[in-house]
């Protein structure tokens, strides 16, 4: 606390100072006389002009009485002195202040502040002189010579905290001892330093780190350095110590960019070793930022044998309007050299383009892009990317959606593709628009008066589907004629017409009535070949054709809640039964009859209805009359427990079943195998760490010679509700150790949560980055964890000749764990594992050590095709992440 200052004036001889004297009565203040007029001192005389003497006659006697009752206003002027400042110095202190008349200093004890412009001074003590306009700022100490208090300086962004400092307040200028500043990630220490201005250093003897401990683990020495604030520093010969050992390593000079946000500059690379490509540098190139809105990444790989690979990468964002990244990578990649057995040179590209329009810019319309498209083998000889190089698959997909303002009509427009890299099959989709009027009610009155009447809840809606798709083979040569050979098209549409009917009891109804109308451009023919004893295909014709369908019915549905409470002394307080029962009739005439080849379709005599359209874009409609109901019904089962760290006896829920559901349909006219296959599905969460989900679809009727007959299973005397044709189960769960600091976590937690577009956008380059530096993203504030995932999936398909059904069965695990051997040695392994091949198809170990200001890494693949080897020194800092000791070794097994 600032308390009141203590004023000692100290004579030193007899004779009286003139600059102790002090005016403390105005010139306007109402005197009975006039004061006498003191002699200036000739030093001080030249300082005053004429006018600034008072005249005896400025106060006019009055009725011969002297005193005067008005005030009189008497004007002078001062030269000011060169060396006057041209601020008010404010300061402060929490022990005292004492004044040297004589010397003219001004010193302060204790917790001192003097602030002078934009200049703010914090010292243990602070000495002004008043002659020189000098201020001298000191540390405190113990009685060891220990630091115990730094004087602290800031001006503006600038800041640093010395033993000792000098500051001038006309010139602005500083010189400062054993100092310690902070710029962007650098920490730098200068044992004399001078300031010039309020932005610019100069440094002798200091260094400069990322370690922000005050002795730094390393740090890079040099005699002499220039640092601009928040702009650069550059140094003369400059070498690393570690640990205060001296590095032989020594550097003519230093450029360090210390701006804040985006400038351009060189990227530096990293040298590997590879079996196939040979010594390798990666990762050189550039970043350009070309104007607000816009920068461009250029990076390149160049190895020995003479593969390379080069990948641009513009970026652009505009606030509240759009953003976006584009990546086009290109790749010459030669195993071993010339003349070798095992020589392959293969070309491939890969394009990238990520895209977002921002809701606000443009109200009622969407655009976003998220393209990945390229050669087949791209991602296959991608090195250090093991994830990558077991990506079969691309996806890309582009959208925009217009909804205009107070109509009911919607456009969407959308171009998808896939491309396999196994089979190198590639199905690019463009355009897949559609067209919808949302439900318009055509009686219903314009203003609404009254119990509105059943008719006028009357609603028909219009969906309309339009695609275009090319499939194609990536043999390298493509010709347009062929392309366009591939091409398909078809449209499908519908009119939807319900009725809302007021509640009845518990029940919701709703009528309905559904029109479907499809467009094919390809018909297939089939009969039976006898004498092959086989399903041969007569035709495959192409033109314009349509098939039609219309089903009308009513649908119910209801919930049903049961409750079952137990004793109040019982930890579970109640289990609720939630059942949700949904029935639904409907009629289908068969009116796409003629779309079907009934025929034979084995040696037994079986006949099938195949459908014609079968091999379009949009699936054939089913065949045969559908009369009858569609039941279904959801489970869902929760506890209600005593919480005993809740004071307010409220309890806590917890989910037994998230959902339990079943779902068929039975056909009055079919005359047999009326009832349709059931549909299950279930999902869970135990103990809030364990999910599951499963589902399965089983069909109630035999078979015999691999086709269903008119017969349920359980008539065979076996207590079952069908047989499987498709199933699958899925398990996941995670556990981790509490962490060893919980504040800590939670700004881990925070920092993690990924929501800028463009983080989410670039999440496949960011996992690659994550591969590559396990170090930087291992949580050493969590002792240990464990993910675990199982995935189980069984189809049962029929063969091509039709003669039965053979079953598909596939299951894997995905394990990844980490944990401290130490609380600064961290070992994490992930991995995949196929029960099928029952090999461990993929598996990557990683061992990570935290060094505080600097980080190692060892990871390694030791099995599958793409085996690599890795290790990495590098500092934390993101300024320095490219300093950085590594050693990489790729091995391929194909």
């Amino acid at each position: 606390m600032t308390v009141a200052l203590i004023f000692c004036i100290v004579l030193t001889s007899g004779r009286s100072f003139a600059a102790g004297t002090q005016i403390t009565t105005p010139l306007t203040k109402k005197q009975d006389t006039v004061a006498p007029i003191r002699k200036l001192s000739p030093d001080r005389q030249q300082n005053v002009t004429n006018t600034s003497r008072i005249a005896s006659d400025t106060l006019p006697k009055r009725n011969g009485d002297s005193v005067v009752t008005t005030a009189s206003s008497d004007t002078f002027s001062l030269k000011v002195a060169k060396d006057t400042l041209d601020a008010q110095v404010d300061y402060e202190a929490e022990d005292s202040a004492v004044l040297f008349v004589k010397e003219q200093k001004f010193i302060l004890y204790g917790k001192t502040q003097t602030t002078y412009k934009d200049v703010v001074i914090n010292a243990p003590k602070t000495i002004i002189d008043q002659k020189t306009n000098v201020l001298t700022a000191l540390s405190e100490k113990d009685s060891l010579g220990r630091m115990i208090t730094r004087a602290k300086f800031k001006q503006k962004e600038q800041t640093f905290e010395s033993e000792s400092f000098t500051f001038n307040f006309q010139t602005q200028k500083a010189i400062t001892t054993n100092t310690y500043t902070h710029e962007g990630e650098f920490f730098i220490q200068a044992k004399v330093s001078k300031k010039v201005d309020p932005v610019t250093v100069f440094i002798k003897e200091g260094y400069f780190t990322t370690c922000n401990y005050d002795d730094p683990h390393f740090a890079f020495k040099t005699n002499k350095m220039k640092v601009i604030s928040n702009n650069i520093a550059v140094s003369g010969p400059t070498h690393p110590e570690f640990e205060g050992i001296p590095i032989p390593i020594y550097l003519p000079f230093g450029i360090y960019p210390l701006s804040q946000g985006r400038h351009s500059g060189l990227l530096a690379p990293q040298f590997t070793a590879n079996q196939q490509f040979g010594l390798g540098l990666e990762g050189l190139g550039y970043y350009h930022v070309l104007n607000d809105y816009i920068d461009v990444t250029v990076r390149t790989n160049i190895y020995s044998y003479g593969g390379w690979n080069l990948n641009v990468t513009p970026q652009y964002r505009k606030r509240y309007r759009y953003n976006g990244t584009f990546n086009i990578s290109l790749s010459h990649t030669k195993f071993n050299f010339k003349g070798d057995p095992d020589y392959n040179l293969v070309k491939a590209f890969q394009v990238n383009w990520t895209h977002s329009l921002d809701g606000k810019a443009r109200p009622g319309m969407t655009f976003s892009a998220n393209v990945n498209a390229g050669s087949t083998r791209y991602n296959e000889l991608l090195p250090s990317s093991p994830v990558r190089n077991f990506q079969n698959q691309l996806y890309s997909s582009i959208s925009y959606s217009k909804q205009w303002q107070g109509k009911p009509f919607l456009l969407q427009l959308n171009a998808n593709h896939n491309q396999n890299s196994q089979n190198r099959l590639i199905n690019v989709v463009l355009p897949d628009a559609g067209f919808s009027v949302t439900t318009q009610y055509p009686f219903q009155r314009k203003e609404l008066v009254g119990t509105p009447k059943w008719y006028e809840k009357i609603g028909i809606g219009y969906n309309a589907v339009v695609r275009n798709q090319l499939s194609f083979f990536d043999t390298g040569k493509v010709s347009l004629s062929k392309l366009l050979d591939t091409m398909q098209w078809g449209a499908q549409h519908r009119f939807p017409l319900n009725i809302q009917l007021p509640p009845l009891g518990n029940f919701i109804l709703s009528p309905f009535i559904n029109y479907d109308e499809t467009w094919y451009t390809t018909r297939l023919r089939r009969v039976w070949n006898d004498s092959k004893k086989k399903v041969d295909t007569v035709s495959l014709a192409k033109g314009f054709y349509t098939d039609r369908q219309v089903n009308f019915g009513m649908s119910f549905n209801t919930s049903i809640y049961g409750l079952f409470t137990f004793g109040k002394n019982s930890k579970v307080q109640a289990i609720r039964h939630v059942i949700r029962p949904t029935v639904s009739f409907a009629y289908k005439p068969n009116i796409s009859k003629r779309s079907f080849d009934v025929i034979q379709t084995d040696a037994q005599g079986n006949f099938r209805a195949l459908p014609q359209f079968e091999g379009n874009l949009f699936s054939p409609y089913s065949y045969g009359k559908f009369g009858g109901l569609t039941f279904g019904i959801d489970n869902n089962l929760e506890m209600k427990v005593k919480d005993e760290k809740d004071s307010t006896g409220k309890g806590k829920k917890v989910s037994l079943i998230d959902g339990l559901s079943i779902t068929s349909a039975y056909n009055f006219l079919k005359d047999s195998m009326k009832l349709e296959p059931f549909n299950l599905n279930f999902r869970t969460t135990l103990f809030q760490k364990l999910s599951i989900s499963a589902n399965a679809t089983l069909d109630p009727y035999a078979l015999k010679n691999g086709v269903p007959i008119n017969r349920f299973v359980w008539q065979d005397g076996r207590f079952t509700p069908g047989r499987i044709t498709n199933a699958s189960i899925s398990a996941s769960t995670s556990f981790q150790s509490k962490p060893t600091d919980e504040n800590k976590a939670k700004e881990t937690q925070n920092q993690n949560t990924i929501s800028d577009p463009m983080l989410l956008a670039d999440r496949q380059r960011l996992l690659d980055y994550m591969q590559r530096n396990p170090a930087e993203f291992v949580d050493f504030n969590i002792p240990w964890s464990i993910n675990l995932s199982f995935a189980l999936s069984l189809t049962r398909i029929l063969k091509p000749d039709y003669s039965g059904f053979e079953s598909q069965v596939s299951s894997s695990i995905n394990f990844n764990n980490s944990f401290n051997l130490t609380p600064k040695w961290n070992f994490s392994t992930n991995g995949y594992f196929d029960f099928n091949t029952k090999q461990l198809t993929m598996f990557t170990m990683s061992i990570a050590r935290e060094m505080h200001c600097w980080q190692m890494s060892i990871s390694a693949t030791p099995i599958g095709s793409y085996q690599y080897f890795n290790i990495t020194l590098s500092p934390k800092s993101s300024v320095l992440k490219d300093l950085r000791i590594n050693r990489t070794r790729y091995f391929y097994n194909y």
